[in-house]
């Protein structure tokens, strides 16, 4: 079952991440008018949970520094509200898709019972962006409900990831130096985009030495590999827990249907590669061993 959570995250994560990447989607906090795209990014990944705080919001987020996610909320709630934020979101992602795949509404119409069961039956305890992104799944266009049950999905995923890397003992700047060391995510780029400075990851860095998981130039280490694997390996064992409710037909029955999809959408060039959120190219994914890189 750990393998199939591989490939569900492989085959959703694309469908979500058209939020991150499209023009008009990138566009959302400008056009509501907030400060550029971090803080419609903030304000629309958080507004599930309402006109969240910001240590809330750091916490569930989990590797984002805790001074860029303070620049954006709660400021962005006194220009516009969670809702017109979250109605804004799923028809910019929905218009995104059609625009990829004009034929998208048709082929929903066989993705969308299995992936609401799976939704509709997996545990919300101890997962607040999966718990609050269900509760926006009764789109009555196809299309936008699609994108949000893959949404929901992902957040699932998420939330098991950051429980991991928790019982690891790793905070959100490490998280990132060691995913950063292991070749999971650009290294140009990453610290930026999540906001630490170069003494909180000079900082971090030195604490994945203390624990033999890098080495003195910044890669990880033989011993430091191996735990990236343990937890890429306790998410899919977690995100597995999604899959439970579907008979082993039906689950491989929704990954045959959703690869076409996610084969045109890659194919639209769309998402960039490499990319922040470790996405491999659906061929450059090894036989899974662990999970899905955050």
């Amino acid at each position: 079952m750990e393998l199939h959570a591989r490939s569900l995250w492989l085959l959703t994560e694309p469908l979500h991440a058209v939020c991150y990447f499209d023009d008009r989607c990138r566009a959302l906090g400008k056009d509501l008018g907030l400060k550029g795209f971090w803080m419609g990014y903030f304000a629309s990944r958080t507004a599930p949970l309402g006109a969240i705080e910001p240590a809330a919001a750091t916490a569930v987020l989990g590797v984002f520094a805790p001074g860029m996610v303070a620049r954006a909320l709660p400021a962005a709630w006194s220009v516009v509200g969670p809702t017109h934020v979250l109605d804004e979101r799923g028809s910019r992602a929905a218009h995104a898709l059609r625009g990829i795949d004009p034929e998208l509404e048709r082929t929903a119409a066989g993705l969308l019972p299995p992936l609401q069961t799976i939704v509709d039956e997996a545990p919300a305890i101890a997962r607040p962006l999966f718990a609050a992104n269900r509760e926006l799944c009764d789109h009555a266009d196809p299309v936008e409900r699609l994108w949000q049950l893959a949404t929901t999905v992902r957040e699932f995923r998420g939330d098991a990831h950051l429980a991991v890397l928790a019982d690891e003992g790793l905070d959100g700047c490490e998280a990132l130096v060691l995913a950063v060391a292991s070749g999971r995510v650009p290294r140009d780029t990453m610290r930026q985009d999540r906001g630490w400075s170069e003494e909180d990851w000079a900082a971090a860095a030195d604490r994945l030495r203390a624990r033999d998981l890098v080495d003195a130039q910044g890669d990880a280490t033989d011993y430091g590999r191996r735990e990236r694997e343990r937890i890429e390996a306790a998410t899919d064992r977690l995100a597995a827990r999604l899959l439970r409710p579907l008979p082993e037909a039906t689950t491989e029955g929704l990954l045959h249907a959703l690869e076409p999809l996610v084969r045109r959408l890659l194919a639209a060039e769309v998402l960039p590669f490499p990319n922040p959120i470790g996405l491999p190219h659906l061929d450059e994914e090894p036989a899974p061993r662990g999970g899905n890189p955050r």
